[in-house]
């Protein structure tokens, strides 16, 4: 299994940027989809989340409203759209893949991950 995130760089502050994951080696459409960051000397948070199908998502407060997760199971691509940046979203995100039902807002919940990308936010 590959998960492999891209379209990271860097963006000044209220800027926008698109993050892609794309899997394979695995059943794209039996998975849920996440996406956490991890800022130098925090833990990984947890940012978002899709279901399998695409149809739920949910988000951490602190991007509600600012970012958007979708999923194209032809394509075996998630996607995390985030808008209206601001410098405390700078981090490492990453994307993961869990096949698991019930909770979908910590890294046990999560069965593969992606390498990471950067996103830097400048004030």
């Amino acid at each position: 299994v590959q998960l492999q995130a891209s379209g990271g760089g860097l963006v000044q502050a209220g800027g926008s940027l698109r993050l892609s994951c794309v899997a394979s080696g695995l059943t794209f459409s039996r998975y849920k989809m996440g996406w956490f960051r991890q800022a130098p000397g925090k833990d990984r948070e947890f940012v978002g989340h899709i279901s399998r199908s695409g149809g739920i998502t949910s988000y951490a407060d602190s991007v509600k409203g600012r970012f958007t997760i979708s999923k194209d199971n032809a394509k075996n691509t998630v996607n995390l759209q985030m808008n209206s940046l601001k410098p405390e979203d700078t981090a490492v995100y990453y994307c993961a893949a869990g096949a698991s039902l019930g909770s979908n807002i910590s890294p046990p919940d999560y069965d593969y991950w992606g390498q990471g990308t950067q996103v830097t936010v400048s004030s």
